[in-house]
């Protein structure tokens, strides 16, 4: 599956620019567990590692991780880099799940 295929779907995907080196994007981990439990199957969580993918972090112009992304139908609808909380990521991916 390409990663135009992955955002592409109807349901909000939430896109999590990470490296295994970066400290911020461990703490980021246990959040994107609990955001899943509490959104369920209304949106769709990746992670992609920029050492691994460098083309796609490129093509996103993804400077710093983490970077989160969330896309609907393909679409870049929210962005934030750093740490997000819980609650401030389930808020968005909530705005777009209709």
């Amino acid at each position: 599956m390409t990663s135009n295929e992955i955002i592409s779907s109807d349901k909000p995907v939430l896109v999590d620019f990470t490296a295994s080196w970066c400290g911020p994007c461990k703490m980021m981990a246990p959040i994107l567990k609990e955001v899943k439990l509490e959104v369920g199957e209304t949106a769709k969580i990746v992670k992609i590692d920029v050492d691994q993918n460098p083309k796609t972090a490129q093509d996103f112009q993804v400077q710093g991780v983490p970077t989160l992304i969330l896309f609907k139908d393909g679409k870049p609808v929210w962005r934030q880099s750093g740490v997000v909380p819980k609650k401030g990521l389930v808020d968005v991916i909530k705005k777009f799940t209709v």
